[in-house]
């Protein structure tokens, strides 16, 4: 049944991208914002506690809607759930259109809409420097690819409906902590913030060296390999952080492009987004593939 939700899903996901402005959920945004000021509130607790409690409180509905359905009409209500869930735990955008949009950019030389796509993508400022802007577009295609993808299918196949949601909760609040933190008039506690990135981190740790090591196997392999045993991750950084770290050079290590003579920033970076993007759905072919064996075998229901 995960299977069939999971490719239904999938589909859709390619399909209905008319609908993909309904997945920034930006309702959501007002009851995290007074889960917020409740936490400050709950000074003697951890913060991690309260902002644990806010995040079970936005899974609890879906939770509840799969307790009650359980297997009736031979599992077709927790069918239509699944996809359903599945479809607003993706994205919010889809990253094969945010790598188009970028490389539509580059080819037509508009420097704004360059820096505007390059940043959906890298969800941070631009570098000035072109071939730099380049580099780390690759990177965050890789990251972003765990974030919007193979996170939210390794919890669905995992947990079901209920491992998806949550994960997406976890990202939503968040994404909502840091841009809270980033503007003066709504600026909210730090430790907020740290804790629902390390929230955040806790469920996207597995999910993200599974990637990594897809990354390997979709592409150049010795290039993940010594990617992976280059860099310590784990100074001063947090487990989020170390996840991105490590997707980012692991991705860029199977990928292994170098410039060639000649070769312009603009050739460069399409070539780039292009290739970024065909490991991406590769490894989203191997994953389906896994995901159909363990189903066979009974290993995942």
């Amino acid at each position: 049944m995960k299977l069939l939700a999971l490719l239904i899903g999938l589909v859709i996901e390619r399909l209905a991208t008319q609908l993909f402005h309904l997945r920034e959920l930006r309702w959501l945004d007002r009851l995290i914002d007074a889960g917020f000021n409740a936490v400050d509130r709950v000074q003697r607790w951890p913060t991690l506690i309260p902002v644990g409690l806010l995040a079970v409180l936005l899974i609890l509905p879906v939770l509840l809607i799969r307790l009650a359905l359980a297997d009736t009409l031979y599992g077709f209500p927790y069918l239509i759930l699944a996809i359903v869930v599945l479809f607003f735990s993706l994205g919010p955008k889809d990253i094969g259109e945010d790598i188009d949009e970028y490389c539509k950019a580059l080819e037509a030389g508009d420097e704004e809409h360059i820096v505007r796509s390059a940043k959906a993508l890298m969800e941070s400022d631009v570098p000035e420097d072109p071939m730099e802007r380049v580099q780390r577009v690759e990177q965050a295609v890789c990251v972003q690819a765990n974030n919007r993808l193979f996170a939210v299918i390794f919890w669905f196949v995992l947990l079901g409906p209920v491992g998806a949601w949550a994960y997406r909760v976890t990202d939503l609040v968040r994404r909502r902590a840091v841009f809270k933190a980033t503007r003066e008039e709504t600026r909210i506690d730090e430790r907020i913030v740290v804790a629902a990135t390390t929230l955040h981190g806790w469920l996207a740790w597995i999910p993200a060296r599974l990637t990594a090591i897809g990354y390997g196997m979709a592409g150049d392999l010795d290039g993940a390999l010594s990617a992976w045993k280059s860099g310590d991750e784990s100074r001063g950084l947090s487990q989020g952080e170390q996840s991105e770290r490590l997707l980012a050079r692991v991705g860029a290590g199977a990928l292994a492009l170098q410039t060639l003579d000649g070769e312009s920033a603009v050739d460069r970076g399409i070539r780039g987004g292009t290739a970024a993007s065909g490991l991406v759905f590769r490894l989203l072919f191997i994953w389906a593939a896994v995901i159909a064996a363990m189903t066979l075998y009974g290993w995942s229901v």
